[in-house]
């Protein structure tokens, strides 16, 4: 198993708050850092562009004074999410400002991502790269990505279909470098679940979204907590890409969750789909098929509390367990 510099020492449970568009922002962000997970966002949701810079100064702004207030309390990295595709006509622009900043760490979807592994390794920052299976993993390490995150079953929002069990030990085979594993997890014994099958890190998105922090809906976040496994819908009529969604929200767009048509990966797009005037993330809500438990919608600090006592109770357990 192995940990970045920039991460060792920084956390107070090994989590990485998964980047979510439209719901992920600077407060999101600052408060998942302050709580001692790394928190991240897609350069994206800052629009326009321009914005980008002000996100991550008052970011970094903030975390710095925070560090300095609580010398003895860990402030974790953030991370910045580059979508490496085509359909991203800002991506040249934001990865500038991203080294402007010295962002941490980078994670890039979708294409293998050269150009931007040399611009981050440039200032000594790190990249982690998402896949669904082994071949794309192959691709991004060639790369020179220093972390994989093996987006397994269950997960929310662009997520692949290959279980945890198989796709970590896989991709374990061939790196040596940091595994993030990321698929229906909510609480602190799932990162330790995590951690047993060989990751480094757990990547946790949904169970953000229903938190005071996250910019979602009420109704999104409620949807949430209300909802179950089987209220998830797995299709690629939204953006091209298989994604997981609430099917309260296709319902609420006027669409039969049950007869999604399929859609072209090679036209990516963000827009209205299926004959509606529905927009993916906006209206078509993404998550995890770990929805069933989460219950309530707490601060982000309280949230990661629990799950680093839920992490420390199931380390004792397990140890009693051993033990007899």
């Amino acid at each position: 198993m192995s940990l970045p510099e920039v991460l060792q020492g920084s956390l107070r449970i090994p989590v990485v708050g998964a980047p979510m568009f439209i719901v992920s922002g600077p407060e999101l962000v600052i408060a998942q850092c302050k709580a001692g997970i790394v928190g991240s966002f897609p350069a994206l949701n800052a629009r326009p562009q321009e914005m980008l810079d002000e996100w991550l100064t008052r970011i970094r702004q903030e975390l710095a004074d925070f560090s300095a207030a609580n010398p003895d309390q860990p402030v974790a990295p953030f991370a910045v999410n580059q979508i490496v595709h085509q359909s991203n006509s800002r991506l040249m622009a934001d990865m500038q400002t991203c080294v402007k900043h010295r962002v941490p760490i980078v994670i890039t979807s979708l294409r293998p991502p050269a150009e931007v592994v040399e611009a981050v390794h440039s200032y000594g920052g790190i990249v982690f790269h998402d896949v669904i299976n082994v071949r794309h993993a192959r691709k991004a390490i060639d790369q020179g990505v220093d972390g994989i995150i093996t987006v397994c079953s269950g997960a929310g929002g662009h997520a692949g279909t290959t279980s945890a069990f198989a796709l970590v030990k896989e991709v374990r085979e061939i790196f040596d470098g940091t595994i993030i594993l990321s698929g229906s997890m909510s609480r602190g014994n799932d990162v330790l679940a995590a951690q047993a099958i060989g990751a480094d890190l757990a990547y946790i998105g949904t169970r953000f979204i229903a938190t005071e922090e996250a910019n979602a809906p009420a109704e999104y976040k409620e949807m949430i907590v209300a909802s179950q496994s089987a209220d998830i819908v797995y299709s690629s009529l939204f953006t091209g890409i298989h994604g997981s969604y609430l099917k309260g929200s296709i319902i609420n767009a006027g669409l039969d969750p049950d007869n999604l048509e399929e859609a072209d990966k090679n036209a990516m797009d963000f827009g209205s789909v299926g004959g509606s005037k529905a927009k993916a993330w906006k209206d078509i809500w993404g998550a995890g098929q770990g929805v069933g438990s989460i219950h309530d919608i707490p601060s982000v600090n309280d949230l990661v509390l629990r799950m680093e006592q839920e992490y420390r109770d199931t380390l004792g357990r397990l140890a009693i367990a051993r033990s007899n």
